[in-house]
């Protein structure tokens, strides 16, 4: 065991710079730059003579970097106060003589059991006042100062034992923060709460009006009376769960900023992160509160077996993370070689499909593909989990897919650092997620995410690459925003999106947009809301429809969960409801504003009328697509400084034939005319251009 002497390393630069925000880890320590490749690396669940084996097959896979003690509390700290990293710089003196980079975890996102039994208060409490235990992992409070101390102690003795080694480049603080434990409703919590509300509004004259406490007796005297939105009899205030939601992400976010700043305490020059977990189920943390707080975004994405366009999800979730770094390059720090263990089904993923996962996201902006985990467990929650090395061994179909993808990543090295060009913006916002699912709302059947990714698949099947953006963006320079299901927003949100349209751009909005302001309270005079002027409509009343109801429009679209008696203050129909509760009444409409145009959806439409809408409003603003190819490529462009690097990713059956001019990279093949591209396979062409030559 060792003790870690008070004080610090000298600030020193890795490499001779630290990666600005935005710049691949690695980049430092590999002159010339690179795109990263390798996954979690947990030695501690082997022996030293399997890690020289791991050195070995890492070597060659073509491994760059690896993540290092994300579960390793309990190992790094077996007492309180006595540490033990003799085992942890082996392993990272091993990594560097082999040439690996490493992403050092703090090893604080589960606490060793010792903890939990000295503090059981800072073991987590659900709504109904339940204490979750230890056994699982995350099993402590966001608001638990006892932990932070502790995590924070733990972050700094690893800064000064490993600050200088010469394999950091990257520290990696925490693991997925909310991911179990996003919430917790213990009187710690509470206090802290309180402390939150306090400092957002003041007194308790401006908590009441902003909660509307005047309905159901709940006009609060004193600060004490304040709780967390506990289990209730009947349904909460919704704007105190909103605020609970705004608080608990906001204590997540200062248990990171704690070990974030220790450890910039102590190395000013090393890059800092967390991983994100931008998917289909992770809606407990706003991430556009977060993006500013680290150095590069990274995320963690998993596909969803059941999902037949598991492939769109990725691409989106991808566009996510890339407005999360403001268009900058950022990392991919897992997913999965094949199939995931706590899924009901857990699919393996097809020959190829390793691949073209993987360069999706690089296409989107990733500078790497990092993966959970090396070699898959012998034992514990997620021994089924795939890896880069499997149960099986190096004769693998996984195997040799990860040498392909390593090989890949190499011949890819000239794209890291470039941007992904787009024209058209897509506003996607977590407190509206909230909101829109919130309890006693007008119909369980609106889904948030659904709203959200059936514009966005339509636009990635029209062959447009999309932003993501905040409610707060500017949006000046867009051609097209799409505003889905915006059910909370700002006066200055609102006006970005009226002033985009009155100076000639398109917005796209969908029915329950513009309806609340930022307490959840509903904006009088008729929905939608802030949008009614801009969209040239007035809905006096939503209309529901039963589960499994649809309509019929006079366009040949079919819809179901919604409709609106909507009537028109300026704008033109598109198309009217044939049947159902509001036959003849508008169900999308278009209305000229300023110099532009705002289009309405009012009704939950189909796959292919959502498709023909979509494609109209694109050719009507002149967007065109990145190239024409069959509906099931993919197609997005990455601009460099002296190149265009267009990524085509063959989702479908059969080989497609594009235009190519350049040079094909993972096959080193010139172009000058056309590129078949096979089945299932990825091409990326070298184009002449970029930044500084004819690409924007």
């Amino acid at each position: 065991m060792t003790e870690v002497p008070p004080g610090g390393v000298p600030a020193r630069r890795i490499a001779g710079a630290r990666p600005h925000p935005g710049e691949p880890p690695g980049r430092a320590a590999r002159p010339g730059g690179s795109l990263a490749f390798g996954a979690d690396y947990n030695p501690e669940q082997w022996s030293p003579e399997v890690w020289r084996e791991d050195l070995r097959l890492m070597g060659e896979a073509g491994v760059t970097m690896v993540t290092v003690a994300v579960f390793s509390w309990a190992l790094l700290e077996p007492a309180p106060g006595r540490y033990d990293f003799e085992w942890l710089a082996a392993v990272l003196d091993g990594l560097h003589e082999a040439g690996i980079a490493v992403d050092l975890a703090t090893g604080t996102a589960s606490p060793p059991p010792w903890f939990s039994r000295a503090h059981p208060e800072t073991l987590p409490v659900t709504e109904d006042g339940a204490r979750l235990w230890p056994g699982g992992r995350q099993a402590w409070c966001p608001s638990s100062p006892v932990y932070r101390r502790a995590a924070t102690a733990l972050a700094s003795a690893l800064a000064r034992r490993f600050g200088d080694h010469p394999a950091l480049v990257l520290w990696h603080v925490g693991n997925e923060y909310g991911c179990h434990n996003a919430h917790c409703y213990c009187d710690t919590s509470a206090a802290a709460f309180r402390a939150w509300l306090r400092a957002r509004y003041g007194d308790l004259d401006a908590l009441n009006d902003a909660w509307g406490t005047a309905f159901w007796s709940q006009r609060y005297g004193d600060w004490e009376e304040v709780l967390p939105p506990r289990a209730a009899p009947a349904f909460r205030n919704p704007t105190q769960r909103l605020d609970f939601r705004r608080f608990s992400c906001d204590e997540l976010l200062d248990c990171y900023r704690a070990e974030r700043d220790a450890l910039r305490a102590i190395t000013p020059d090393v890059p800092i992160t967390t991983n994100f977990m931008v998917q289909q189920f992770a809606r407990n943390v706003d991430y556009w509160r977060w993006a500013g707080e680290v150095d590069i975004v990274t995320n963690d994405h998993y596909m969803h077996a059941a999902d037949p366009d598991a492939h769109i999800e990725l691409a989106f979730s991808a566009d996510v993370v890339r407005g999360l770094a403001g268009g900058a390059p950022w990392l991919l720090m897992e997913h999965a070689t094949s199939a995931v263990n706590w899924q009901p089904r857990n699919l393996a993923k097809r020959p190829g499909e390793l691949l073209r996962n993987s360069l999706a996201h690089v296409a989107r902006g990733s500078d790497g593909a990092m993966f959970f985990q090396w070699r898959a467990s012998r034992a514990g929650a997620e021994k089924y989990h795939s890896a880069l090395v499997p149960h099986a061994g190096t004769d693998t179909k996984v195997w040799r897919d990860v040498v392909k993808l390593g090989t890949a990543l190499q011949r890819l090295a000239p794209v890291a650092g470039s941007r992904v060009v787009a024209d058209v913006a897509l506003v996607f916002d977590w407190e509206s997620w909230w909101t829109v699912e919130a309890d006693a709302r007008p119909s369980v059947d609106v889904g948030y995410l659904d709203q959200v990714h059936a514009l966005y698949r339509a636009l990635w099947r029209a062959g447009v690459t999309v932003d993501v953006v905040p409610p707060e963006a500017d949006l000046r320079e867009r051609r097209v925003v799409v505003v889905p299901a915006l059910h909370m927003v700002s006066d200055d949100a609102a006006a970005r999106v009226h002033d985009v349209v009155a100076a000639g751009g398109s917005a796209l909005i969908t029915f329950l947009s513009g309806i609340v302001d930022p307490n959840d309270h509903i904006r009088l005079g008729g929905y939608p809301g802030a949008f009614r002027d801009l969209l040239g409509v007035r809905v006096e009343e939503f209309f529901p429809l039963p589960a499994g109801r649809t309509v019929r429009l006079d366009d040949g679209a079919t819809a179901s969960v919604w409709t609106e008696l909507l009537h028109l203050r300026g704008a033109q129909a598109v198309a009217c409801y044939r049947d159902g509760p509001l036959p003849g009444v508008p169900a999308i409409t278009r209305n000229t504003f300023g110099d532009g145009t705002g289009w309405y959806v009012a009704t939950r439409l189909d796959d292919d009328g959502t498709q023909r809408l979509v494609e109209l409003v694109l050719a009507q603003a002149g967007v065109s697509p990145a190239m024409a190819v069959p509906r099931g490529v993919e197609v997005v462009r990455r601009v460099g400084d002296d190149a265009v690097y267009v990524f085509v990713i063959n989702h479908t059956d059969a080989a497609v034939e594009v235009p190519a001019r350049g040079m094909e990279l993972l096959r080193d093949v010139p172009l000058d005319d056309a590129l078949t591209v096979p089945a299932g396979e990825v091409a990326v062409i070298r184009e002449p251009g970029g930044r500084g030559g004819d690409g924007r």
